[in-house]
């Protein structure tokens, strides 16, 4: 297999993980449906951050640890159920309309929502071990490891960016309403739901 065939094949694996609905499409389509533009991207910027950043440990070989060693595993995956839960039951608690009016200070959005994608996504041991599995049998036979390897996961980034780009831009059309305090509290609690559901699963995984 040449690079040219592992970079398309690749590109469509990672293509219809990344169109499949899960947690980070839940926090882009939030953040970006109440008017947090900024804070929206600094979520999708975070998520690629993760993203690279797994892929990098995966083609140096250290992200084989989570399949290696059943502890590092679940040290990872309770300190992911942890902060998935507590982000969860602060979005299910929170008040729609003293939120709206504490604005956020000028270029913490950005900085806050790259904290929040980066952590949910490093937090997860189930992106981990997707590269382990996954990325090394993209890789041409002869072809440098750590380049390569790199230069897949650049491929997984750009079409996440892409598609978050269209998800922002979608939640941009509804978020004249949903910026509407009761709209707000509503939006909050279906996406503190789907945090805490996704926590409860992380949790119960095996």
């Amino acid at each position: 297999m040449g690079i040219t065939t592992a970079l398309w094949s690749f590109a469509l694996v990672v293509g219809l993980l990344t169109l499949t609905p899960g947690l980070d499409t839940a926090l882009i389509l939030r953040t970006a449906a109440l008017g947090e533009r900024r804070r929206a991207w600094g979520v999708v910027l975070g998520i690629q951050t993760g993203t690279l950043l797994w892929g990098t440990l995966s083609s140096l070989g250290v992200s084989a640890i989570l399949t290696a060693s059943r502890l590092a595993y679940e040290t990872l995956r309770w300190a992911g159920v942890v902060y998935l839960l507590w982000m969860g039951v602060q979005l299910v608690r929170s008040r729609g309309a003293a939120a709206e009016a504490a604005p956020e200070p000028g270029g913490g959005g950005l900085l806050a929502g790259w904290r929040r994608g980066a952590l949910t996504n490093l937090l997860n041991p189930k992106v981990g071990v997707f590269y382990v599995a996954v990325l090394p049998q993209f890789i041409p036979a002869g072809a440098p490891h750590l380049a390569t390897g790199v230069l897949l996961t650049c491929v997984h980034v750009l079409e996440g960016t892409l598609w978050s780009a269209v998800l922002v831009g979608f939640a941009r059309v509804l978020s004249g309403w949903l910026r509407r305090p009761v709209a707000r509290r509503v939006l909050d609690r279906i996406t503190g739901a789907v945090v805490v559901a996704f926590g409860l699963r992380l949790a119960l995984a095996d």
